[in-house]
């Protein structure tokens, strides 16, 4: 009887340990694959707080005034870094999508536009626009075009991440960062 008694609570351990384990395997999120980890970097660089602050959160609250402002270097305001940023994403987005992509004559120097203090808002709205079509773009794309274009995506999302450092940076030298956005 001993011995009955002790394999039913045997098996009882068992199906206790199983249903917990399949309950487990439920809730637990999928293996990341390569969809999955681009995507990640790209809304991490984008709007997704994670180890360092987003462009959207880079740029949030800036003046056309603040975005425009330059020293006497050649180094970029605010607003060339953001318009430099939006022709690239958009640049690599139409190649990723089949499109035409604009003219370009080599002079990445040409793609630090914007020190029109008018067109601050819009260029906030497409730096924005252009980050949200790239995430729809992945979602949508088939692991073979991913694995095409992985290294152009991952690219991409460090080239935005270095940038969103410089306007970090800049806010912080001129004193309109706010730390608790972040970036202490």
């Amino acid at each position: 009887m001993r011995f009955i008694s002790s394999h039913l609570s045997c098996l009882g351990f068992v199906s206790f340990f199983l249903s917990t384990s399949l309950a487990l395997a439920e809730s637990s999120p999928a293996a990341p694959n390569l969809k999955s980890v681009l995507l990640k970097q790209l809304k991490e660089t984008h709007n997704e707080e994670a180890w360092f602050a987003p462009v959207k959160i880079a740029v949030e609250g800036l003046t056309p005034e603040q975005a425009a402002w330059k020293d006497a270097t050649d180094n970029h305001s605010i607003a060339q870094l953001v318009n430099h940023l939006i022709f690239w994403n958009k640049q690599q987005l139409a190649k990723f999508k089949g499109e035409n992509t604009t003219p370009f004559n080599g002079d990445n120097k040409e793609t630090f536009t914007g020190l029109d203090k008018a067109s601050w808002e819009a260029s906030v709205k497409e730096i924005d626009d252009v980050m949200v079509a790239w995430e729809k773009a992945i979602e949508s794309a088939d692991e073979a075009k991913l694995a095409k274009w992985y290294e152009t995506i991952a690219r991409i999302s460090t080239h935005n991440a270095y940038h969103t450092g410089q306007i970090i940076y800049i806010r912080k030298t001129k004193g309109n960062w706010d730390p608790a956005k972040g970036v202490k």
